[in-house]
């Protein structure tokens, strides 16, 4: 086990984008988040949870319904969390690699300005 070998202090737990662009259902990504949580909190790490919005033509029934996943596991697990990570990152062409759907390396510096305040309280 992972966490047992290396004990990390904090966990940062970002997935789900590719759930959502698969269609994947968000009730999966919300058990899957929760035994992370679950696991990482038995090794007494802290945990941060970085959410993601899928794009709208996924219908917006599925979009609230996969992004409530992130803030229902923020109260729910009492665990620290962002809940849209990357914000307008992906409105911005010149930050996102050609798929339109990860940012690039330029994004990155934008991406740890909005995580930066999340995860200092936890250090």
């Amino acid at each position: 086990d992972l966490l047992a070998t290396h004990q990390p202090q904090i966990v940062i737990l970002e997935l789900g984008g590719n759930d959502g662009l698969r269609g994947f259902a968000p009730s999966n990504l919300q058990k899957n988040l929760e035994q992370m949580i679950a696991l990482a909190q038995a090794e007494e790490a802290r945990v941060l949870l970085l959410g993601v919005v899928i794009p709208a033509n996924y219908g917006e029934v599925y979009r609230a319904r996969f992004t409530a996943v992130f803030s229902d596991l923020q109260k729910e697990e009492g665990v620290a969390a962002l809940l849209d990570f990357l914000g307008p990152i992906p409105l911005q062409p010149e930050l996102m690699l050609d798929d339109g759907i990860h940012p690039n390396a330029a994004a990155q510096g934008q991406i740890v300005e909005r995580v930066w305040p999340h995860l200092q309280p936890l250090l």
